[in-house]
């Protein structure tokens, strides 16, 4: 969906019909409301706020409608004593698996079975004989904290490499010419949306919900967030 288009049907779904009572509305304003969308979106799906009550990966259709934020980044693991640890990038959203391969003084390199856990507990998996990271089976822990991905070794091996999997942020739509309120810059290219035309849609009725509810439109408000819920 190009961008003329989608400023075009926002501005429809506001205006009453045969009229442009909402038609000053500034393209900063419609860039910032599908930007917000579009976040808002994202999260219904991965923590199944919507609907179907489903969640990121439950059903085909999900992974269809997400698969483009898919992201995978190999970032070189920092070993330190009980842990190698690496930067998540900036683009990061919501983490999906990490994948690893480390090695012993005694034995060749090997995949290790990773499980993520909460970082609270990490005081007593590392002394659990059954629960900690373990060279002799394979397996190891991983928390998040902060902008960092650790991953545990318990001083029982050398992380070599490390992959990681998430969904990342989507691209920010931006409107040649208009100009953006967080950095006062005019834009000088379009930047489209990325999403499949039919999710472009319901992320126009979304947008146009939020800017209904700005504008204090109440009709245009209930009626895009039904609309909203009922194709999310």
């Amino acid at each position: 969906m190009t961008n003329a288009l989608l400023q075009i049907k926002i501005k429809q779904r506001l205006n009453k019909l045969a009229s442009m009572d909402y038609d000053n509305i500034e393209c900063w304003q419609i860039q910032e409301a599908f930007n917000k969308a579009q976040l808002e979106w994202i999260r219904k799906q991965m923590y199944g706020i919507n609907i179907r009550k489903e969640g990121t990966e439950q059903s085909t259709g999900l992974i269809d409608d997400l698969r483009i934020l898919l992201k995978s980044v190999s970032p070189q693991p920092i070993n330190k004593k009980t842990f190698a640890e690496v930067t998540l990038p900036a683009d990061y959203m919501y983490y999906v698996r990490t994948d690893v391969h480390a090695k012993s003084d005694c034995c060749p390199e090997r995949r290790m079975t990773v499980y993520e856990v909460e970082e609270a507990n990490m005081g007593l998996l590392l002394t659990s004989d059954t629960k900690g990271p373990s060279w002799e089976w394979a397996e190891t822990l991983s928390t998040l904290v902060g902008d960092k991905l650790r991953v545990y070794t318990n001083d029982e091996f050398t992380i070599t490499s490390l992959d990681l999997l998430y969904y990342r942020k989507p691209a920010y739509v931006a409107f040649n010419g208009c100009v953006d309120p967080s950095t006062g810059t005019v834009n000088t290219r379009d930047v489209v949306c990325e999403f499949k035309d039919d999710i472009a849609e319901i992320l126009v009725d979304e947008a146009a919900s939020i800017l209904a509810g700005d504008i204090e439109s109440l009709t245009q408000y209930q009626r895009l967030t039904q609309e909203v819920q009922n194709n999310s």
